[in-house]
């Protein structure tokens, strides 16, 4: 892969957009609106691929300079690898339809209130996160026999015992980042077979055993889309007001390779 370079994918709905700042930095932004509609602005290399074609494996390296407007933007913005285990293209043009799969993820997560992205109560659910989750990677049709379960997450008390069913099957680590997103930091995620790192600034910020399993797609971010499932088993999903918001990231490179943000970006969902 030396020398070549990553081209990623600009994908936006409801006016979010993905501008050139200067060479090597883009700003990803979504603009002033009501809670009635998804407003995402995304850079990623996996909408027209199958999940057995993603790119990465460990051992990789993901380094990132970013920054975003406001420190409590409403939503959820960051950046790393995931599985799109939900498949909610949500508009999203030239992406692949694809059942849904259990996550996988190695990234770093901000999500606002009412966001509750956690499945073990003692994990942070909530803020600016450094995450992961691990889970194994079950066919499709054996997804489909826990479709009779879905019903019992309207009611928060069987909801409560599907998350913790839930438990069994998806691990999760986390930690809060405590540090001023609005200022430029420069991020840094490894992935081996055995561990995830983040650093923040060349300062160890997090470590865990719980790595992804599977390949994996490469995404950065912001939105205002929120999905909590917390202990109460009150499960809500939906799009917060929004003022305009902004992410720039910058000098993005992948194991050396360095990215090309300047990709053009595709406008769908409106």
């Amino acid at each position: 892969m030396d020398g070549q370079a990553l081209s990623l994918r600009g994908r936006v709905t409801a006016g979010g957009r993905v501008q050139t700042r200067r060479p090597g930095c883009r700003r990803l932004s979504i603009p002033e609106g009501p809670a009635d509609c998804y407003r995402v602005a995304q850079l990623d290399d996996y909408a027209a691929l199958s999940r057995s074609c993603f790119r990465w494996a460990p051992p990789i390296e993901l380094r990132v300079t970013a920054r975003v407007s406001a420190p409590d933007l409403p939503g959820t913005w960051g950046f790393g690898w995931w599985n799109d285990p939900f498949s909610l293209q949500l508009g999203l043009g030239g992406a692949t339809r694809r059942l849904p799969a259990l996550p996988n993820a190695a990234w770093v997560f901000y999500a606002a209130p009412p966001n509750c992205l956690a499945l073990s109560d003692d994990h942070p659910a909530q803020g600016l996160l450094a995450a992961t989750f691990s889970s194994p990677q079950l066919p499709a049709p054996l997804l489909a026999l826990g479709l009779p379960v879905v019903p019992l997450l309207m009611w928060p008390c069987t909801a409560r015992a599907v998350r913790s069913v839930a438990r069994g099957f998806v691990r999760e680590d986390a930690a809060l980042l405590s540090l001023d997103p609005t200022q430029w930091h420069t991020y840094g995620l490894v992935w081996t077979e055995d561990l995830v790192r983040v650093t923040v600034d060349g300062v160890a910020a997090f470590s865990t055993p719980v790595v992804p399993s599977g390949r994996l797609g490469l995404v950065l971010w912001i939105d205002n889309q929120y999905a909590a499932f917390p202990p109460d088993g009150r499960l809500r999903m939906g799009s917060s007001a929004s003022s305009y918001a902004w992410l720039d990231v910058a000098d993005l490179s992948l194991a050396g390779l360095s990215a090309d943000l300047g990709a053009q970006g595709i406008r769908a969902g409106t």
